[in-house]
């Protein structure tokens, strides 16, 4: 039983009204006491004010418990909370606030947007340099056809009374001179803010409104495109009724590759080449990322230092949309051979640059022999603690040379 019912009363209806009863009243009385045609300016106000309060829930709940005096006292929300009558007027009506007939609009009207689902896929480089088109199967909620979101039979699903379709009710506690509020869902309706027999559910979705369906979508992976990189496809994420759906995000991941690295629309790789191709001109091939490969020739009389880095024109990755061709460095790996015949030496000393003489020392000087070992596990363990990996030598490295293959 409510404590008053004075805002009630100025509507016109009974305490035990539902939302809809209440907005219908309140069009009913604005429209006829409207300042503009004539109405009575304080009692448009005290129709407002009634409306705005009797059309929340939390804010009816403290009214019927404890009257205007709960709203000005404990429950913290006395007053009309900065709302103007003619905002709430052009909310309902649709018109500005410069009068009845006024232009402008009141706040956006409509249904309310679904979340939307991101999904993330793994591509390799090689379909982000060809370009793919892969399936994705994914479940979503569809609104059910049986019922078409209804719930039940027509006409059978009901609002709560219990809680005014709201789906929560809001208790109060005394605690001294104050009032606590608490909000938990409605016991009646479980929540849902509607109530139907059992006996006239949907036989399809159970009065749950939506199915799960399994949807396949076509993702077009085009060439060039990069880690990151979104493809949405709209309102294909999860229907419920009243709601607009969301979209799908799928988002881009770049694996990585055995043999080529990207930086932008670069590719980067290492290729190992055999002492006499550095020194005396060769050929390697190049397996690309599609298939072709690439003829590299190594021309005689270049020599090709350890860790050169070289770079082919337009074999790198096409750029996202244009397709423009980026640029492939290669990393020239020399490998020394593991032993040589001791009969090549007089060939390598024709072939080679003589050596360079030993430094002239002082004669104090004293000349120990030593020969060069390879570090066990301790001493490697030891170099490798200070920073050296005992393979590599990253002091002098070559500058970055093009040439067009």
């Amino acid at each position: 039983m409510v404590r008053e019912t004075e805002y009630y009363d100025l509507l016109g209806v009974k305490p035990s009204a539902g939302d809809d009863e209440i907005k219908k009243a309140y069009r009913k009385s604005a429209l006829k006491h409207h300042p503009d045609k004539g109405g009575d300016p304080e009692l448009f106000k005290d129709l407002t004010h009634a409306y705005e309060v009797l059309s929340d829930s939390q804010k009816r709940a403290i009214y019927d418990q404890a009257g205007k005096e709960g709203l000005e006292g404990g429950g913290g929300m006395g007053g009309m909370g900065g709302m103007d009558p003619q905002d709430l007027f052009s909310q309902l009506f649709g018109g500005g606030g410069g009068g009845f007939f006024g232009g402008g609009g009141g706040r956006p009207s409509g249904p309310r947007r679904g979340k939307d689902l991101v999904h993330r896929i793994g591509v390799s480089l090689q379909d982000l340099y060809k370009g793919k088109v892969q399936k994705l199967a994914l479940s979503k909620s569809v609104i059910c056809k049986g019922c078409d979101g209804i719930g039940g039979k027509k006409g059978s699903v009901k609002q709560c009374a219990s809680c005014r379709g709201q789906g929560v009710k809001v208790m109060f506690r005394q605690l001294g001179p104050m009032m606590q509020q608490v909000q938990q869902p409605c016991n009646e309706c479980e929540g849902t803010g509607e109530i139907m027999d059992p006996k006239d559910r949907c036989k399809i979705c159970h009065g749950k409104k939506v199915n799960s369906e399994r949807k396949v979508l076509e993702v077009h992976i085009d060439k060039g495109m990069k880690s990151g990189q979104q493809i949405k496809f709209a309102g294909e994420s999860d229907q419920a009724p009243g709601i607009v759906p969301g979209d799908v995000i799928i988002v881009v991941e770049e694996k990585p590759h055995d043999r080529f690295q990207r930086k932008g629309d670069d590719l980067f790789t290492d290729v190992d080449i055999d002492l006499l191709t550095a020194l005396a001109g060769g050929e390697f091939v190049i397996p690309h990322l599609d298939d072709h490969a690439l003829h590299v020739t190594v021309v005689p009389g270049e020599i090709i230092k350890p860790g050169a880095l070289k770079c082919i024109t337009g074999q790198g990755m096409p750029s996202y949309r244009h397709h423009e061709l980026g640029d492939l460095f290669v990393r020239l790996n020399v490998k020394f051979p593991e032993h040589l015949d001791a009969a090549s030496f007089p060939l390598l000393e024709k072939a080679l640059p003589k050596r360079p003489a030993l430094p002239k020392l002082d004669a104090k000087v004293h000349l120990d022999e030593v020969t060069l070992e390879e570090p066990n596990d301790r001493q490697r363990r030891t170099a490798a603690s200070n920073g050296d990996d005992m393979d590599e030598d990253d002091d002098d490295r070559p500058g970055v040379q093009c040439a067009q293959q």
